[in-house]
């Protein structure tokens, strides 16, 4: 499987990766833009919004990669001293989901700040086309050939090449795995998930936008992304933190927790009556 998605002779211009992040990117930022229309909104602000969050979310997502790897594996943060232009090369590792949400967030906040648009509003608009900008990234996954799941006689199981295979699913002689072995494609897993999430947004948004708070159908991304992704993280090939969850799932349930708390508490407090004022004597 090649990652290289455009090649001049010996020169990788264009890889799968960084192309289906981008074409994710452009397909969220479209459906937002429908969804700002629909509510009444100008849909420029979207576009204008685009790279600030594309940009916040690379660098966040490479942060939570880096901060995660020092931490799980020391040698990691023995390079990155060594070497702390290494921090910013992508190439030399990879990127965080959790990490790139919270930058892009944070880009996305300072936007509507700056051009005085209520936030939580904005965020509901914006997150619908994520799920779907994540549908089509995590295929990215599949031509990289990483963070696929254990062996599968499941008809939809993927051959991973020797070469990107992890311990202890190795090829002969390191290992017991045949180039025949098939693996759980969980990026598909996710990717799915992501789908459906998407479509179950859209179909709140517009069902219950004029019920609920600002900020409801982006606190229950929050909730429904983390979900999939503490279930998928059973399947994939990861080392355990502790009580027999990886990183990512502990990641996904503080995330999830959060996100559940203060959908519940801003749902409550929009069904309280207003406090009424007291008589005068």
């Amino acid at each position: 499987m090649d990652p290289v998605a455009i090649r001049i002779g010996s020169v990788a211009l264009v890889r799968w990766y960084g192309l289906l992040i981008v074409v994710g990117a452009v397909a969220a930022a479209y459906i937002d833009s429908r969804e700002a229309k629909r509510r009444g909104q100008d849909p420029d602000h979207i576009w204008s919004v685009f790279m600030w969050c594309l940009i916040g979310g690379i660098i966040g997502a490479r942060l939570q990669f880096v901060i995660t790897a020092s931490l799980e594996n020391p040698a990691y943060l023995q390079g990155y001293l060594a070497n702390p232009l290494s921090i910013i090369n992508t190439r030399e590792g990879g990127v965080g989901i959790f990490g790139a949400l919270g930058g892009g967030l944070l880009a996305f906040y300072l936007y509507t700040r700056r051009q005085r648009l209520p936030f939580w509003s904005w965020t509901d608009i914006a997150i619908v086309g994520l799920p779907f900008a994540q549908a089509v990234g995590r295929w990215g996954n599949f031509f990289n050939q990483e963070l696929y799941g254990g062996p599968t006689n499941l008809p939809w199981g993927i051959a991973i090449d020797c070469a990107h295979r992890i311990s202890p699913y190795l090829c002969p002689p390191l290992g017991e795995f045949t180039e025949a072995a098939r693996f759980h494609p969980t990026f598909l897993y996710e990717s799915l998930w992501n789908l459906g999430v998407g479509l179950v947004l859209l179909w709140l948004a517009r069902r219950f936008s004029r019920q609920w708070p600002p900020g409801s159908i982006f606190n229950l991304y929050v909730v429904a992304y983390p979900l999939g992704r503490f279930l998928v993280e059973f399947i994939r090939l990861g080392t355990p933190l502790a009580l027999g969850l990886t990183l990512g799932q502990f990641f996904s349930l503080a995330a999830g927790l959060a996100g559940l708390a203060v959908f519940t508490y801003r749902l409550r407090r929009a069904a309280s009556p207003p406090p009424t004022g007291e008589p005068v004597a």
